[in-house]
């Protein structure tokens, strides 16, 4: 179940998914639950598009509803599926070679509903309850002949939990997060147990520009930094800016350490444009992966 550890929104993409400490919207779901905490708007509607390496695609949706303005805190719901393609599916022949039974296609599914409060002026918390389904086909031959091959379905799920917090400093617009995201029970897989990969974040984010007294409704230029500790790799750091401009053009620029994976630069671009009640965003991202093909995520957000 690694998949729940890849980045699905372009914006925090964009960042170098350093966003642990940032306000944002419904995409926050899939990040720190507790930067959805101040939404005002009734609803916030996200769709995302990840093409990944090996042809895998991502597609996730989120919706976030916050009745009277968020006096009574903001809810979630999330889904989430990735199709991993087709794959050959072959077994040791009667003369030693591969037996060809034709293709399989693995699949994974993410259910999630999600609930965040501003407790203070300052100070929020959020969480997420998600059930996790990945199907591997029906490909393990349990018993039976070479003439009358028998299978088994293979496929695993779990409920995993993910909270988060986020603190406003006070000091300017400096804010301060943490998320744990993927907690679960151990899982047994055929002979084997694991549990998800866990992911441990802290984060930093402020308006640079907040030192020379501008405007943000003209120009804001945020700093993000993340510290990733995962159970399954190495601690990594994430860094990103986002240059705005009137809050309608957003330039964005991440970088990931290297030296724990694949990933390295990523860039962004950003539009906002609201009419009539309705605000619309899109924003998509480019990252580079090393030996791979690079990863291109678009992203689309609504907002009433």
């Amino acid at each position: 179940m690694k998949f729940l550890s890849v980045g699905v929104d372009a914006r925090a993409a964009g960042l170098g998914e350093a966003v642990t400490s940032v306000e944002g919207n419904s995409s926050s779901i899939f990040y720190n639950p507790a930067s959805m905490s101040r939404q005002t708007e009734l609803l916030d509607i996200s769709f995302s598009n990840t093409q990944w390496f090996a042809d895998f695609k991502y597609l996730n949706a989120a919706l976030t509803f916050a009745p009277n303005n968020g006096l009574y805190g903001v809810f979630g719901i999330s889904v989430a599926s990735v199709d991993y393609g087709e794959f050959q599916r072959t077994i040791i022949g009667p003369d030693g070679g591969a037996l060809d039974l034709g293709t399989y296609s693995p699949t994974a599914m993410v259910l999630g509903a999600s609930y965040a409060r501003a407790l203070s002026d300052k100070f929020s918390v959020g969480g997420n309850v998600r059930y996790v389904y990945q199907d591997y086909g029906a490909g393990h031959v349990v018993g039976g002949t070479y003439d009358d091959l028998k299978t088994q379905k293979i496929d695993i799920d779990v409920f995993s939990f993910d909270f988060g917090v986020l603190y406003k400093t006070g000091y300017k617009s400096l804010n301060f997060g943490m998320s744990v995201r993927n907690f679960s029970q151990e899982i047994a897989f055929v002979e084997e147990s694991f549990q998800l990969p866990l992911t441990f974040k802290l984060g930093l984010s402020m308006n640079m520009l907040d030192f020379i007294d501008m405007n943000p409704a003209s120009h804001s230029f945020l700093f993000s930094v993340d510290a990733e500790h995962p159970r399954d790799n190495k601690e990594m750091l994430h860094i990103g800016a986002e240059y705005a401009f009137a809050d309608m053009m957003f330039l964005r620029v991440g970088y990931v350490t290297p030296e724990t994976s694949e990933a390295g630069m990523n860039y962004g671009i950003g539009l906002k444009y609201g009419a009539g009640g309705i605000n619309f965003g899109f924003d998509y991202a480019y990252t580079e992966f090393g030996i791979f093909d690079p990863i291109h995520r678009i992203s689309v957000k609504l907002l009433f």
